[in-house]
C-alpha cells in the first residue's frame, strides 16, 4: 500500500471517528489538540502511565513536582530546578536525609493549600501499604522509579525531610517523577465513594494538581480537555484550552494533522514528512536523552546470556540503514549515552556495523547455518519515545537475518509492553521472549543506568528485567550513588556506563530526536533537549 493511499484511509478512519474539526483561535492563545502516539489517554490521578508521554501530557500539565525540568530552552542539555521546593539538600551528618523548603501560597486547582502536610500524604500514597489513600496502581508508576525513597517526614508547615534507606545522590532527579496531589480533593471523594479505589477512579475524573492546566473534560480512550488554570503560581500558560487525542497510528495521527482535525502530532510517519512540509507544516526536532534498544534476558534459558550473542547482534545492524528507513529522524546509538557526554567513560567495545565479526561471534558461541540463532523480542506497535517500533524491529530484523539470526516477534499494546517490563522475563508475561523493546530516558543515572545494572532492581523492583547479576556492577552503582558532589559522580557513572558497553548489556540501536509536527497556526513552541516539552508555552494564533 502506497504512503498516500495509508494517509487516506487513515484520514477516513479519524472522520468516522468523529475527531473534532479545527477550533477556532480564541483570545488569550486559543485551543491546542494534540495527537498522542498512546491509545489512551495516560492515567490522570497524579502518577501517569504510558511511560514519559503520560508525563508529558497528563503529569507536568495537571501537576508539579518538588524539583522539575527547565523545559524553556533547546539549546543545552534540560538542567533540574525548583519545582515546588525551592531548595532542598541532604544533611551532611546523615546522607540519607534530605530537606526540603516549600514554595509558600500555592493552591491546588480545588483551592487547598500545598504545605508539607500534602508532601507527606503524597509520598504515603505510593509508599506505605497501611495510609488510607495508599494505590496500588500508582506504585508501579513511582517506586521503582525511586526506590530508596522511603518515607516523609513534616518538619513545618513549609520544610518536609525524605528519608531515603541508603545515602542516595541520584534523588533529586528521581522526583521529577512525583507529581503532588490534593489530599483535600481525594478526601472530598472518597466521603462519597465505597473504597478508596472507587476515590481515585472519582479522583482521575476531576484530578486537582497545582499545574498550570486544569482538567475540563475527560473520556477515558477518547480525549482528555485542559482550560489555563489562572491561578497558577508560577508563569500562567500561554494557551486557554489543550486537548489530548490517543491516536496511536503514525499515519492516523499524520493524516488528522493535513485534515486539520489536530494543531499538533507526536511522531509523524517518516515517509509522510515531504508531504507535511509542502503544506507548510513545521517539524521540529532535537537531541533527545534517549536510548532505543532491545534489552537481553539473562536467565539461564536464554541465549543472550552469552556475552558473545550479544555483542553480535550489536555488530550486525545496519544502523545508517534504520536512519535513512527514519528520513533521518535519529541518531546511531554507540551507548546508552553517545560519546563527549558526561558518563560516557571511553568503552573498548566500539558498537558499529561489522557483520563479518557478527558472524565469527556467533560461531565460536555455536550457532551458525547447521544451528541458527532463533531470538524472540517482545515489542510494541506503538507508544511514548517508541519512535516507530514496527518499521524499524522489522528492518532489525531484516538486518540480523543476514549474518544467520531469525527474529521472531510479540507484538503487545504499549501500557501491556511496559506493564511486562517490571514482571522480568522469567515472568509467564514474558512469553519466552529473550528481550525486550522500551525506549529509556538518559536524563536521570537512576533512570540511564542503575536501574538495568543493580542486582536489587530485578522485578517487582525496578526495571533489571533480564535479571542482570554481578557483583562488579553492583559495586559500581554504590560508588555512583553515595559520590555527591556532581563531577566525581559524573566519573563513576562513566566507569559504569563503559562496563556495560562493554559487556555489550543491550543491544543498541538509536537515539530518538523527537520529531513533531504542526500547523503553523502554533507559535511558541520549543522544542528541548528532553523527553519533555512545556506546554505552558505555545498558543494557536
Amino acid at each position: 500500500m502506497t504512503p498516500r493511499r495509508r494517509l487516506l484511509l487513515a484520514a477516513a478512519f479519524l472522520a468516522a471517528a468523529a475527531v473534532p474539526g479545527p477550533a477556532a483561535a480564541q483570545g488569550g492563545g486559543g485551543t491546542i489538540r494534540i495527537g498522542m502516539t498512546a491509545a489512551d489517554i495516560p492515567l490522570t490521578h497524579g502518577q501517569p502511565d504510558q511511560g514519559f508521554e503520560g508525563n508529558r501530557f497528563t503529569g507536568i500539565p495537571l501537576y508539579d513536582p518538588l524539583i522539575a525540568w527547565d523545559l524553556s530552552r533547546g539549546d543545552r542539555p534540560t538542567p533540574l530546578v525548583p519545582g515546588l521546593a525551592l531548595e532542598w539538600k541532604v544533611d551532611e551528618a546523615d546522607k540519607t536525609r534530605w530537606v526540603f523548603s516549600l514554595r509558600r501560597g500555592v493552591k491546588f486547582h480545588d483551592g487547598s493549600d500545598f504545605n508539607a502536610d500534602a508532601v507527606v500524604w503524597n509520598v504515603r500514597k505510593v509508599l506505605d501499604r497501611e495510609a488510607p489513600h495508599y494505590d496500588p496502581r500508582q506504585v508501579g508508576l513511582t517506586a521503582s522509579r525511586m526506590p530508596a525513597l522511603r518515607r516523609a517526614e513534616k518538619i513545618d508547615e513549609h520544610t518536609v525531610a525524605l528519608i531515603t534507606a541508603e545515602p542516595d545522590s541520584f534523588l533529586p532527579y528521581n522526583l521529577t517523577n512525583l507529581f503532588m496531589a490534593s489530599p483535600a480533593q481525594w478526601e472530598k471523594l472518597r466521603a462519597a465513594a465505597p473504597n478508596a479505589e472507587a476515590a481515585w477512579n472519582a479522583f482521575a475524573a476531576t484530578p486537582s494538581g497545582t499545574g498550570p492546566f486544569r482538567m475540563a473534560r475527560f473520556v477515558a480512550r477518547e480525549r482528555a480537555e485542559y482550560v489555563r488554570n489562572d491561578a497558577y503560581w508560577g508563569d500562567k500558560a500561554k494557551a486557554e484550552r489543550i486537548v489530548l487525542l490517543p491516536i496511536p497510528d503514525a499515519n492516523a495521527r499524520t493524516a488528522a494533522l493535513l485534515s486539520g482535525q489536530v494543531d499538533w502530532i507526536e511522531a509523524p510517519s517518516p515517509d509522510a514528512v515531504p508531504q507535511l512540509r509542502a503544506r507548510n507544516m513545521a517539524i521540529t526536532q532535537n537531541v533527545q536523552p534517549h536510548f532505543w534498544p532491545w534489552q537481553p534476558c539473562f536467565a539461564e534459558s536464554s541465549p543472550l546470556r552469552d556475552v558473545r550473542v550479544r555483542k553480535a547482534l550489536n555488530l550486525g545492524v545496519d544502523r545508517e540503514g534504520l536512519k535513512q528507513l527514519l528520513g533521518g529522524f535519529m541518531v546511531p546509538a554507540v551507548g546508552t549515552v553517545q560519546p563527549g557526554h558526561p558518563w560516557w567513560g571511553n568503552p573498548s567495545f566500539q558498537i558499529k556495523t561489522d557483520k563479518a565479526e557478527a558472524r565469527r561471534l556467533l560461531a565460536e558461541a555455536g550457532y551458525g547455518p547447521q544451528r541458527p540463532l532463533t531470538v524472540k523480542v517482545q515489542i510494541s506497535a506503538s507508544g511514548s519515545g517508541q519512535m516507530q517500533p514496527l518499521p524499524m524491529n522489522e528492518f532489525i530484523q531484516q538486518s540480523l537475518k543476514e549474518v544467520g539470526v531469525n527474529v521472531e516477534f510479540d507484538v503487545v499494546d504499549w501500557n501491556t509492553l511496559f506493564t511486562n517490563w517490571r514482571r522480568g522475563c522469567t515472568d509467564a508475561t514474558a512469553r519466552g521472549a529473550h528481550a525486550i523493546n522500551v525506549s529509556i530516558s538518559t536524563m536521570d543515572p537512576f533512570f540511564a543506568l542503575a536501574r538495568f545494572y543493580d542486582s536489587r532492581m530485578a522485578p517487582p523492583a525496578s526495571n533489571n528485567w533480564g535479571f542482570f547479576n554481578d557483583p562488579r556492577f553492583d559495586a559500581l552503582i554504590r560508588e555512583a550513588r553515595n559520590t555527591f558532589e556532581p563531577a566525581a559522580r559524573d566519573a563513576a557513572l562513566g566507569r559504569l556506563h563503559a562496563a556495560g558497553v562493554d559487556e555489550a548489556l543491550f543491544i543498541w540501536f538509536a537515539h530518538d530526536v523527537s520529531p513533531r509536527a504542526m500547523s503553523p497556526r502554533v507559535k511558541g513552541f520549543v522544542q528541548p533537549q528532553s523527553w519533555f516539552v512545556d506546554v505552558k508555552l505555545p498558543y494557536i494564533q
